[in-house]
C-alpha cells in the first residue's frame, strides 16, 4: 500500500514540477461539478415526491434536499424544486465547459514546457557523455514518449477529475445513509485489490514498451543514415530483418497491454453488479427492511461505481502509457546530471593567445588519447595539425574549440581558465568546418545565414561568404538561386558542395576562430586549390586551427603541430619539420610531396 502511494505521488509530482498550483484550480473546478451533479439529483426525489402528489413530509425525502431548501429558505413547491435543479444543472455545465476547457489548455502548457525543457537541456548536454549515449534513446525520448507523454496527461488528470466525483458522489452518499454506503465501499475496496494484479502488469509491459521503442528508433536512425551503403552494398533487406524483428518485439508488448485492458473491461461490470446486489442483501436482511429508505443513496452510490469503474479504466490505461513518463523523467535526469557546465565571465573576443598546459585526456574507457600536452595559440595565427589516424588530432581540436573538457592540466584563454569563461560566449565566436559536413534540410540562404530574416544587409554578407568559399557561381547557376532546397544532410549536392556550403556559413558568421577538420579533404584539387588561396587571405585576420591528412593543404601554415599516439612529437614550420622531425619527414615522403 505504502509502495503504491509513494508511486502515486511521484507522478504527482512530475506534472506539479510543471503546472504548480493549477493542478489545485482544476481539481476544485472537478469538485464543484461533482457537487452540482450530486444536488442536482437529490432534488429529484421532493420533485417526483411533489409531481405524484406524495406527502413532502414523507420519510422518504432525503436529507440533502431538506438541507438545500431549508437553508435558502425557499418555498416547497413543484415550480421552485424545479427552478432549483434547471439553476443547479446550469451552473454544473458552465463548470463542465470549464473543467474541459482548462484540462486541454493545461495540457498544451505542459506539453510546451516539456519540449522546451528537452531543447534546452539537450542543448547543454555535456559532449563527452552525448557521443555513448545510444542515438535511438534520445530520438525516442523527444519524439515519440513525449507523444505518449501527452496521453499520459490526459488520462492522468481524467483520473483525477473522476476521482474527485467519485469522492463527492460517496460523500453525498454517506450523508444519505452511511450504513449502506459502507457495506458499497467495502465491496469497492476488496475489488480494487483483485484489480491492482492487472494494474502490476500493465506498468511492466508499458515500460518493456518505451525500451523496445528506443532500440528501434536507434536501429530506424541507422537505417537512414547509412541508406547510401546499405543500398550500394544490397544489405537494406538484411538490416531491415533486424528492424521488422523489433517490430515484433514491440507489437507483442502491445498485444499484452491489450489483454490486460479487455480482461479488466470484461471484469468490471460484472463486479459491479454483484457488489451492489450483495449490498442490497446484506442491507434488507440485517439492518432495514425498509429498501425505499435507500433510494437516494442507491442512486448516488450507483453514479459513485460507475465513475469508479470509470476511474480504473482511465488509470489502467494511464499505467500503459506511464512508462514513457519514466522514460523521460529518467531522460531528463540523465541531462540535468551531465550538464555541460560553464563559467560566468562573457568572453568578449581573443587577445591574446589560447593554452594548454600539461593535457591529459581520455574518454570513458579510461585510454588515455593525448598525453602531457603543451601547446600555445596565437591571435591570427594558423595551426596545423598532423599526424596519423588515431593520433588523437580531432579530440585536440575539441579540446581547444570548448566542446571536450581535459582530464588533467589548463586551458587558459588570454590566462583565464577556460572553466571560468561563459561557454556560450565562447562558442559564438567559433567557427566549426567537420569532415563530414553538416547541411540542414532548407535554403542555401538559410543554411549559410543560420536563419537570420534576409535582409539587403545579410544578403550582401551572404555573397561575399559564398565567393570566399568559391560556391558563389554554383548558385548563380540554380534556377532558384539562394532559394534552392538543399534536402536532407544535402542529398540534392555533391560532397565537395556541402563542405564549399559548411565553410561559407562560418565566414558568414564573422568568427574570430576558424577550426578546419579535414575541412577541404572532399573537394577536387581546382576547388582545394581556390579554399586554399581563401585561407591564406584570411591570414592576419582569423586565428585558424586545421586538421589535414594531405600535407600539402599544411604548407601555408604558421606553424604544423605533428601529433604522434597522443602526445606532440614536435612543433615548428613546414620547412623546420622537414629537416628535424623524422617522423613529419616519414609523412611528407609517404605522399611523395
Amino acid at each position: 500500500m505504502i509502495s503504491n502511494l509513494k508511486v502515486n505521488f511521484y507522478y504527482f509530482r512530475f506534472f506539479y514540477r510543471y503546472l504548480k498550483l493549477k493542478i489545485i484550480l482544476i481539481s476544485i473546478v472537478s469538485l464543484m461539478v461533482g457537487l452540482l451533479d450530486g444536488i442536482g439529483l437529490a432534488m429529484f426525489i421532493p420533485l417526483i415526491q411533489l409531481a405524484f402528489g406524495i406527502d413532502s413530509n414523507n420519510k422518504y425525502q432525503d436529507r440533502i434536499s431538506n438541507f438545500i431548501l431549508e437553508n435558502f429558505h425557499l418555498e416547497i413547491d413543484l415550480l421552485s424544486v424545479f427552478l432549483v435543479i434547471v439553476i443547479l444543472f446550469s451552473i454544473k455545465a458552465i463548470f463542465k465547459f470549464l473543467e474541459s476547457f482548462l484540462r486541454v489548455h493545461y495540457q498544451q502548457i505542459f506539453m510546451r514546457k516539456v519540449r522546451f525543457e528537452n531543447i534546452d537541456l539537450l542543448s547543454e548536454f555535456d559532449y563527452q557523455k552525448f557521443v555513448v549515449t545510444e542515438a535511438g534513446k534520445i530520438q525516442n525520448n523527444l519524439s515519440s514518449e513525449v507523444n505518449r507523454l501527452s496521453i499520459a496527461f490526459r488520462l492522468y488528470f481524467k483520473t483525477i477529475q473522476i476521482s474527485i466525483l467519485v469522492i463527492v458522489y460517496l460523500g453525498l452518499a454517506v450523508f444519505t445513509d452511511w450504513r449502506f454506503t459502507i457495506l458499497v465501499v467495502l465491496g469497492g475496496v476488496i475489488m480494487n485489490f483483485v484489480f491492482l494484479i492487472f494494474y502490476k502488469r500493465t506498468k511492466y509491459f508499458s515500460k518493456k514498451f518505451s525500451s523496445e521503442s528506443n532500440v528501434f528508433q536507434g536501429l530506424l536512425m541507422q537505417k537512414i543514415n547509412n541508406f547510401q551503403y546499405l543500398k550500394a552494398t544490397g544489405l537494406n533487406r538484411s538490416f531491415g530483418k533486424q528492424l521488422k524483428s523489433k517490430i515484433f518485439d514491440i507489437e507483442a508488448f502491445q498485444k499484452k497491454l491489450g489483454i490486460v485492458e479487455a480482461s479488466l473491461g470484461a471484469l468490471r461490470e460484472p463486479f459491479a453488479i454483484a457488489i451492489v446486489s450483495i449490498s442490497i442483501l446484506i442491507y434488507s436482511k440485517f439492518i432495514a427492511d425498509d429498501i425505499a429508505s435507500i433510494i437516494l443513496s442507491l442512486l448516488l452510490l450507483y453514479r459513485c461505481l460507475t465513475y469508479f469503474l470509470a476511474m480504473q479504466e482511465q488509470w489502467n490505461l494511464f499505467l500503459g502509457v506511464s512508462g514513457s513518463l519514466n522514460a523521460v523523467n529518467d531522460f531528463n535526469s540523465m541531462l540535468i546530471k551531465n550538464k555541460d557546465s560553464s563559467g560566468e565571465n562573457k568572453f568578449k573576443g581573443l587577445k591574446n593567445s589560447l593554452n594548454l598546459r600539461n593535457v591529459d585526456f581520455g574518454y570513458h574507457n579510461g585510454n588515455p588519447v593525448l598525453k602531457n600536452i603543451n601547446l600555445s595559440i596565437s591571435k591570427n595565427e594558423i595551426l596545423a595539425i598532423v599526424g596519423e589516424s588515431g593520433s588523437g588530432k580531432t579530440t585536440l581540436m575539441n579540446i581547444i574549440a570548448g566542446i571536450l573538457k581535459p582530464s588533467q592540466g589548463e586551458y587558459l584563454v588570454d590566462n583565464y581558465n577556460f572553466g571560468g569563461i561563459e561557454a556560450e560566449s565562447f562558442k559564438r565566436r567559433l567557427g566549426y568546418i567537420v569532415q563530414n559536413p553538416v547541411i540542414f534540410n532548407d535554403t542555401i540562404f538559410n543554411n549559410i545565414s543560420c536563419w537570420l530574416p534576409k535582409t539587403s544587409e545579410n544578403l550582401d554578407k551572404f555573397w561575399k561568404a559564398a565567393k570566399k568559399a568559391s560556391i558563389y557561381n554554383y548558385i548563380q547557376s540554380l534556377p532558384d538561386k539562394e532559394n534552392t532546397l538543399l534536402g536532407y544532410n544535402g542529398i540534392n549536392i555533391s560532397g565537395g558542395q556541402k563542405q564549399r556550403f559548411s565553410i561559407a556559413r562560418e565566414l558568414f558568421k564573422d568568427s574570430e576562430i576558424l577550426f578546419m577538420d579535414e575541412a577541404t579533404s572532399n573537394l577536387d584539387s581546382e576547388t582545394e586549390f581556390e579554399i586554399h588561396n581563401n585561407i591564406k587571405n584570411l591570414k592576419g585576420e582569423y586565428t585558424i586551427v586545421l586538421i589535414a591528412h594531405r600535407l600539402a593543404t599544411v604548407k601555408s601554415a604558421d606553424r604544423i603541430v605533428v601529433l604522434n599516439n597522443g602526445h606532440i612529437e614536435d612543433i615548428g614550420t613546414y620547412n623546420y619539420l622537414i629537416e628535424n622531425c623524422s617522423e613529419f619527414k616519414r609523412m611528407v615522403n609517404l605522399q611523395m610531396l
